[in-house]
């Protein structure tokens, strides 16, 4: 009797819910059960579920191998049963949005284009992109407009040509880029004077307001104006250039984007930002749960990053 008590376990039955079953032998090293109620016979151990393997993969940053171990089965069963997970989410999208938009890169095969709103920091839409164009930016906010999305202000990187695009919509340029554009003409260090106050203007600009920025833009370029229009002469040749190139290039920039760098001290009440960092930060965490993923081929990381981006959609 005591043996005959032994056989009888409390599993459930993966088929009919019922925990009367038995032990039935082992195949292959794995015991084997079957269901008392419905006859039907069936492994032990813990059933495969491939929504948990998809969670514990993408936001448990779970390797196949990893996967393979902790259920006791071979990676090609665990990447097959992740490529049949269906990733489906029902985004709702807000009636206004202070849109931020940007592209990323993986590598030189694509790139990704996302649409974000600040307010809510939810992704309204993406694009996978061969490169970054303005006419793809076009037609992502036209792609949201007609999706019945009341597009308040747009804040971007600055792309050349891209403002003339949106002439009814308030464009802000992102500032960290901006400071970055002058960084990449006059290094982190430089090493004249002229630079050195044309770097630390940039630097202080989310200090400043407008009229402030170009009074003191303009003070810098009466103070340095004769260093700046310097030229050097080719003595074999006669040609002559200007001696300073990096320098004017960085107080061109400034001087340029002086008219969109500060959109969102005359919108206050639209709440614009004034960078693309929220946006960014985005970027950083999606490569960061990729990085886990070495060697995934385009189409993996395309879901992948399809599940990372809806995700973080309004629902």
């Amino acid at each position: 009797m005591f043996a005959r008590n032994q056989r009888h376990e409390s599993k459930n039955c993966p088929f009919c819910r019922e925990k009367h079953t038995k032990k039935n032998g082992r195949k292959l090293g794995k015991q084997q059960y079957q269901c008392l109620a419905c006859k039907r016979q069936f492994l032990g151990g813990t059933r495969l579920n491939n929504q948990t393997l998809w969670t514990e993969y993408t936001q448990g940053k779970q390797t196949y191998q990893q996967l393979a171990d902790k259920y006791n089965c071979s990676l090609k069963t665990i990447q097959r049963r992740l490529d049949k997970v269906s990733i489906q989410y029902q985004v709702k999208r807000p009636k206004t949005a202070n849109i931020i938009m940007d592209t990323t890169y993986f590598g030189r095969k694509f790139g990704l284009m996302v649409f974000m709103d600040n307010t809510t920091k939810a992704v309204l839409s993406y694009a996978i992109v061969s490169h970054e164009t303005n006419s793809a930016y076009k037609q992502g906010v036209d792609h949201l407009t007609s999706l019945g999305v009341d597009v308040q202000s747009i804040t971007c990187d600055g792309r050349r040509g891209l403002r003339s695009l949106f002439t009814s919509i308030p464009c802000q340029m992102c500032q960290f880029h901006q400071l970055q554009i002058v960084t990449r003409y006059l290094t982190r260090r430089p090493k004249n004077i002229a630079s050195i106050e044309l770097r630390g203007l940039a630097s202080n600009l989310k200090q400043l307001n407008k009229s402030d920025f170009i009074e003191c833009l303009d003070h810098w370029y009466l103070t340095h104006e004769a260093y700046l229009n310097e030229r050097s002469t080719n003595e074999d040749t006669g040609k002559t250039w200007y001696t300073h190139k990096r320098l004017r290039s960085a107080y061109r920039s400034l001087r340029t984007n002086s008219d969109w760098l500060f959109t969102y001290q005359e919108y206050e009440h639209l709440d614009v930002p004034n960078t693309t960092n929220s946006l960014e930060g985005l970027f950083s965490e999606l490569k960061r749960q990729l990085h886990s993923h070495h060697g995934l081929d385009e189409r993996r990381k395309l879901r992948f990053i399809k599940d990372f981006l809806l995700s973080k959609s309004l629902k």
